[in-house]
């Protein structure tokens, strides 16, 4: 078997058996072709039941050259998770990254957006074109529920329970969950279904999918990029803004207000509460607050 056999079946793996998204599939296969491709241009004889830790080493150090610690760093995680596969599957009985450090780097924390901002970006929207009021309903939803992109452009229109004020969610991992949602947000993602998608030519296989192109297929996730990026640009905001920002400042907002972590934890799909815990950059006056209020003790 060559290399490239290998990283299909490893690829079957990823979906079949953990479950995970095309993004994720992709973004694992790319550190193994990036792996594949220093061997082709050495002309090594490596082959992935013998390659050495050694090799692994050059591979690591050459492309530091090429990209900073945090890539490095998610090179050599996923690089790990190819040689721990190879293992479960009795390939190999050792995994050559295992004597191989990660360079140490800090949590990096995305920027959040305030309330002001938010509403800022989305009153940049044109509501005189038909797809404004989709836009408006995506980045509403994006803030108002802490999806990721990938899981708002999936949404369904079968996943809206407005009655019961929810909306099901597909996360990672192909993990249903179900969240709250707005009085505010359903009135605007309902004016969008109602008046304007039902306008739309909506090719087959898209009858149920919620957000559509012009041409009645699925919006993609580079598309919502764009967009967001043009009303940033228009908004004179000076950050670093991405869908995942709503996100990470839906998640701020909650904590701020007094929201319960495992909640926050629930809602955002987390499967670690260590995870979302990175998301919350509070600083040391408000955390002082929390303790004045609610430890039995405040009141010495």
């Amino acid at each position: 078997m060559n290399w490239e056999k290998f990283l299909i079946d490893y690829q079957h793996y990823l979906k079949i058996e953990r479950g995970l998204s095309k993004n994720s599939i992709d973004s694992y296969g790319n550190d193994i072709k990036k792996l594949i491709k220093y061997i082709h241009e050495n002309d090594l004889k490596s082959s992935p039941k013998n390659i050495d830790d050694n090799t692994i080493q050059q591979f690591i150090y050459q492309s530091s050259k090429k990209i900073n610690s945090r890539s490095q760093a998610r090179l050599i995680s996923g690089l790990r998770n190819f040689f721990d596969y190879l293992i479960f599957e009795d390939y190999r009985k050792d995994n050559p990254t295992d004597l191989i450090e990660s360079p140490k780097i800090g949590r990096k924390l995305p920027d959040t957006l305030s309330e002001k901002d938010i509403d800022k970006i989305i009153s940049k929207i044109d509501l005189s074109k038909p797809e404004g009021e989709r836009n408006r309903a995506m980045f509403e939803i994006l803030y108002s529920c802490g999806l990721r992109v990938s899981e708002m452009v999936n949404l369904k229109i079968s996943d809206l329970f407005f009655e019961e004020g929810f909306i099901r969610v597909l996360g990672k991992g192909n993990k249903q969950r179900f969240v709250p949602i707005n009085g505010y947000t359903i009135k605007l993602i309902t004016i969008y279904k109602d008046q304007i998608r039902t306008k739309i030519k909506v090719q087959k296989g898209f009858e149920d999918t919620l957000f559509l192109n012009r041409r009645g297929k699925q919006i993609t996730r580079n598309m919502v990029f764009m967009i967001l990026k043009n009303l940033v640009k228009e908004s004179g905001i000076n950050k670093n803004v991405s869908p995942h920002t709503f996100r990470h400042s839906f998640a701020t907002h909650l904590l701020e207000n007094g929201a319960d972590l495992r909640a926050i934890q629930q809602m955002l799909g987390h499967e670690s509460i260590t995870t979302t815990e990175i998301y919350m950059h509070l600083d040391n006056s408000y955390l002082k607050t929390v303790v004045e209020k609610f430890h039995p003790r405040k009141d010495g």
